[in-house]
């Protein structure tokens, strides 16, 4: 037997060992997959859905084997809308998702070494000193490795909260925020990011020693639907200006990554003509769409991309093709 041979299986029956199944480690790995999760129509009781690409243009379906998702939603409004994930420094993958439309103002959230095993799942109360808070929509997560603590950020309304945009159409959101060590204590509530308009889906993209949270606007008297950008020195803001518009208009739900060189945003068009697709960037300021050279599993929705060790990619793809 070869030694490349023996350190596999070696590593192999450690793998075991260890409860039999891979997590990732807390290390950067040397190699690197693109993960991607999302939710089906009409608003995710399906459960967790996870996609994988070796280029960030072509994404592929990750199956589990039960038919249906990797985590089925159990809190709330048992919905799994804008399912957002993230790797800690630990190697432990933490989840957040919209549970509902409207109240209670609660977030879902567990947590896996593997995503296959998850911990029991929470509805988070947040938005408690606003008792007319409308809802939370779509949580997002990221690690603020300056604080070395969690940001988690979403879109509610507050009635009378903003009366400049009152009449803005489809609510009147802003983006708020709380942000916790363990997910067990979390801060109290604050006010993330108001850049004077109604806006909904954001998410902070690391670039270049700065911190850029993509944005949409929800305006729709006149129509805007667009994203933008503000920019940043810390994860926590405070953030510049937004940008002008740097998609189309009728699209949402943004997530950000950088892949050879090139930054990529993708986006939801939930309008006819309905499609998943997204626009790219080498500077950060020049966007060009290229949708057209994009591909995703049938009726993608909402989610987030990331980077993960390749080998949980391989652990989850072997995982989906046994009963």
């Amino acid at each position: 037997m070869s030694a490349v041979l023996r350190i596999f299986f070696v590593s192999l029956a450690t793998t075991f060992l260890a409860g039999g199944c891979v997590t990732a480690s807390p290390e950067k790995s040397k190699a690197e997959g693109l993960l991607f999760t999302f939710f089906r129509e009409p608003n995710g009781q399906g459960g967790l859905q996870l996609a994988t690409s070796t280029n960030g243009l072509n994404w592929t379906e990750i199956k589990a084997p039960s038919g249906s998702g990797f985590l089925m939603p159990k809190v709330g409004g048992k919905l799994m809308r804008d399912p957002s994930l993230a790797l800690g420094p630990d190697g432990t993958f933490h989840l957040v998702w919209t549970t509902s439309w409207g109240r209670p103002p609660v977030f879902g959230y567990a947590s896996s070494r593997d995503l296959i095993h998850w911990s029991e799942q929470r509805a988070i109360p947040v938005m408690e000193d606003a008792p007319d808070a409308k809802n939370v929509w779509a949580p997002e997560l990221f690690f603020d490795v300056e604080k070395q603590q969690w940001l988690i950020f979403w879109a509610t309304t507050i009635p009378g909260k903003f009366p400049e945009t009152e009449t803005s159409g489809d609510n009147n959101h802003r983006i708020y925020y709380v942000t916790t060590k363990d997910f067990k204590t979390f801060s109290k509530t604050k006010l993330f990011y108001d850049g004077g308009f109604n806006v909904i889906d954001a998410t902070l993209l690391p670039a270049n020693g700065k911190f850029y949270l993509v944005v949409k606007d929800e305006t729709k008297n006149p129509v805007k639907k667009d994203l933008h950008l503000a920019v940043s020195d810390h994860a926590e803001g405070p953030f510049s200006k937004a940008s002008l518009a740097i998609s189309r208009d009728w699209v949402e739900g943004p997530s950000a990554i950088e892949v050879g060189g090139k930054y990529y945003i993708y986006f939801d068009h939930y309008t006819p003509p309905k499609y998943y697709g997204g626009i790219t960037s080498i500077n950060l300021t020049d966007w060009q769409e290229i949708s057209g050279t994009m591909s995703f599993p049938s009726g993608f929705r909402h989610g987030t991309v990331l980077k993960v060790p390749s080998k949980m990619i391989k652990h989850l793809v072997d995982y989906g093709h046994h009963p």
